[in-house]
């Protein structure tokens, strides 16, 4: 009889951690920022993934 395992991976980073951080202050009202600027550290890791794909892909046409 085999037993079955799960992994969960519940990987978010630093700028993960930041969002929720000031998601919970802008909530709490301990800071009166802009919600797309609360927001903004959830962002950052997909603009760096298009940004990385923009350059490979510039740089695959490039060698060419």
């Amino acid at each position: 009889m085999t037993g079955k395992h799960v992994n969960l991976n519940i990987g978010g980073g630093l700028f993960a951690l930041l969002g929720i951080v000031f998601i919970v202050l802008k909530l709490c009202h301990v800071i009166d920022w802009a919600w797309w600027l609360v927001l903004l550290p959830l962002y950052v890791p997909f603009v760096l993934a298009v940004l990385v794909l923009v350059f490979v892909c510039l740089w695959v046409k490039v060698s060419e």
